[in-house]
């Protein structure tokens, strides 16, 4: 596999969504993963992660089915063995463990019989079934915990829908592999210091969330019938969300954004160090926050296109270096924050889309660490 060019920098390719009348993205995007060299790679008799986000429900801007089949149809025809794979959920939701996370994927249209492959939920059940891998130089994290199913794939690709984010600017593979592979425990190391918190007014004081705390984090007040957190006690672990049928119980996320950045990058060569990789990254219907919430607000930008590359680090940078090449699209999250009165101009379409976020910490700690380049020749498939 020729992942770098003569320059030293590496290969990412492109193509646009353009298509002839007898032909849809689909063809396109397997043109491309064959012209980025994921034929390349050795999957024979090998079990294949195809780490993606179903979309939640009410959301309708995650990428199709069809996409996720292009992808898995390719592995079977290299021999090997794939599944569509994403680890649950810390906040409340449909996807907060794996029985209602299957049938969230479901209902979106990831069934075996649409995308050619099983459906398994990384950490299990109830988000619980991780394991501990190391991460070489890195700064945050020594050990992430992730999913096992993915850990115990011998083979991983990433197919990401890129869009903005609403904590990091965008989400894009790195945010897919190092958020979306931490299993309950890795997500909440990674926003770090974070405890769960109850709405009182969801609580239905079944004490359900009771039976999975083994830290006395929870006590009942009988008086008013409702769950109540003993701070002092909780560690953070999670569990209590999952357990929780009422959606009552939420997560604090208080790290700071850019040792969250941090974080995921670390958590990101967690996964893909040591095997065979390769990301996939789809710019389409580009919604200023992630795929998690459940609904979802109109493109900021145009569809751009469908990137291909080995390099996990050089594909987020040239998809936002292609972001931010488009005309903002009016009527949208950025162009509304573009038109107030006290708008400060940052010569970025996802910093100005939620001015709170920063997402170049990221790329940066990435980089360090050794997980790719940022430099990259971008070559485009027709």
């Amino acid at each position: 596999m020729n992942e770098t060019s003569t320059t030293g920098k590496s290969k990412v390719y492109y193509t646009d969504f353009r298509c002839k009348t007898d032909e849809g993205p689909v063809d396109k995007l397997k043109r491309l993963l064959k012209a980025a060299g994921m034929e390349q790679m050795n999957l024979d008799g090998k079990f294949v992660a195809i780490k993606m986000h179903f979309g939640e429900l009410g959301n309708l801007s995650f990428l199709r089915p069809n996409y996720a089949k292009a992808v898995a149809d390719l592995v079977k025809q290299c021999g090997g063995k794939p599944f569509l794979t994403d680890c649950n959920t810390l906040y409340p939701g449909s996807r907060k463990n794996a029985i209602e996370h299957l049938y969230c994927a479901w209902e979106n249209g990831f069934t075996p019989m649409t995308v050619g492959c099983p459906v398994i939920i990384g950490d299990g059940l109830k988000g619980t079934d991780d394991t501990a891998v190391p991460v070489a130089g890195g700064e945050y994290v020594k050990e992430a915990r992730i999913g096992r199913a993915i850990m115990d794939a011998d083979a991983f690709i990433s197919l990401t829908h890129f869009k903005g984010h609403e904590m990091t600017g965008f989400g894009g593979t790195i945010k897919n592999i190092g958020m979306g592979c931490g299993s309950r425990a890795g997500k909440k190391e990674q926003h770090c210091n974070g405890k769960p918190v109850i709405n009182e007014e969801a609580c239905r004081g079944c004490k359900r969330c009771m039976r999975e705390c083994a830290n006395d984090g929870l006590v009942f007040d009988e008086t008013r019938k409702k769950m109540t957190i003993d701070q002092t006690r909780c560690v953070g672990c999670g569990r209590c969300i999952g357990a929780c049928n009422f959606d009552a119980i939420d997560f604090a996320q208080d790290a700071a954004i850019k040792e969250l950045n941090c974080r995921m990058a670390e958590y990101t060569k967690a996964v893909v160090d040591g095997r065979p990789n390769f990301h996939v990254s789809i710019i389409c219907d580009v919604s200023p926050t992630c795929d998690c919430h459940a609904g979802n607000d109109t493109p900021i930008i145009p569809d751009v296109g469908m990137f291909a590359s080995f390099d996990p680090l050089a594909l987020d940078q040239a998809c936002v270096d292609a972001c931010l090449r488009q005309t903002p699209l009016p009527g949208s999250q950025l162009t509304d924050e573009m038109a107030k009165p006290h708008f400060h101009d940052r010569h970025d379409h996802f910093d100005n889309t939620n001015p709170n976020t920063e997402y170049k910490t990221c790329l940066e700690h990435a980089e360090k660490i050794g997980l790719g380049r940022r430099n990259y020749e971008l070559l485009r498939v027709k």
